[in-house]
């Protein structure tokens, strides 16, 4: 409810789909409002960090902009003042002398850098949760509490892999490689990968830079190999399919025991079953609290 419209509207993937994929009705709230829901599943469990792709970043960065209206908003607890001081003990005598100090330069005397302090001693300090860093935080920059934390998107060096035909990966796109691909499957769809497209022959030389395949590079292919591949590129000294077996063979061969552990659980779905029930019931304890705390903060307490 805290939601505007126009962020969601805003959301790269939102105006991206709509025009790629022109064949069903994506006029709907459920495509519109999903971005919102993932925010959900985040703030629920109070992430600090999310493991994202580079297209996701834009969710991540909605969720952030959600859990700082909604801090806005709410943001003040009844007993702050008390879990405040309670949190500055945890940090130790010498610490919490030195946080009272930033605190008191920022406020009294507007001292930026004595805000920059007292954020690095926060962000040092191994001893106090989550909830209290948020806490202290709040009472440093002299707002309330932070009740539900700003997550932060954790990438990986390549964070965009593409699809088999050159586009983002995606499901929608049915442009995937699954982790249960056939090898056979795998072969075939990583063969049939475009290329950079000034190597109409075999003898053309290419860029790495602008070929789809060397982002599988950038993942699986160790240094050396990889510069004997760049080289082999743009000299014409190795042909699209050859650079291409490298990555067959290590795509099937991160497979291979992933697909060892399926069958496993394939022969055992009572196990299955077992795992899923315990993962959601330790997940819901965890929604409950973040759930009753909300509503606390909200005035909501008591009501149904």
């Amino acid at each position: 409810m805290i939601t505007p419209l126009g962020w969601l509207e805003r959301v790269p993937s939102f105006k991206d789909q709509q025009e790629k994929i022109k064949d069903r009705d994506l006029a709907t709230y459920g495509f519109l409002g999903y971005p919102l829901l993932q925010s959900a599943d985040i703030l629920m469990y109070k992430a600090a960090f999310v493991p994202v792709g580079e297209d996701q970043v834009a969710h991540v960065e909605l969720t952030r902009e959600v859990a700082r209206r909604f801090n806005h908003f709410y943001g003040r607890e009844p007993d702050f003042e008390t879990r405040v001081a309670a949190a500055i003990k945890k940090m130790g005598r010498k610490n919490a002398k030195l946080y009272q100090d930033a605190r008191k330069r920022y406020q009294e005397q507007g001292d930026t850098e004595a805000l920059s302090i007292g954020h690095a001693l926060l962000e040092s300090q191994q001893n106090i949760s989550l909830s209290d860093r948020d806490r202290l935080l709040g009472y440093l920059d002299g707002q309330g509490r932070i009740i539900l934390p700003e997550p932060q998107s954790l990438l990986t060096g390549s964070s965009k892999m593409p699809g088999v035909d050159g586009q983002k990966m995606s499901k929608s796109y049915n442009n995937t490689i699954a982790l249960r691909e056939e090898p056979d499957s795998v072969a075939r769809k990583i063969k049939t990968m475009p290329t950079d497209p000034a190597r109409v022959r075999r003898t053309d030389p290419g860029d790495p830079d602008k070929c789809p395949v060397w982002e599988f590079h950038r993942v699986y292919t160790d240094e050396s190999t990889k510069n004997k591949l760049a080289e082999g590129c743009r000299t014409a000294g190795i042909g699209c399919i050859d650079c291409k077996q490298y990555i067959i063979d290590s795509i099937q061969e991160e497979l291979k025991p992933m697909q060892l552990r399926v069958r496993e659980y394939l022969n055992d779905l009572s196990g299955v079953d077992s795992i899923i029930t315990e993962g959601c019931e330790a997940a819901r304890d965890v929604a409950q609290d973040t759930i009753e705390e909300v509503r606390k903060v909200m005035g909501l307490t008591g009501r149904r």
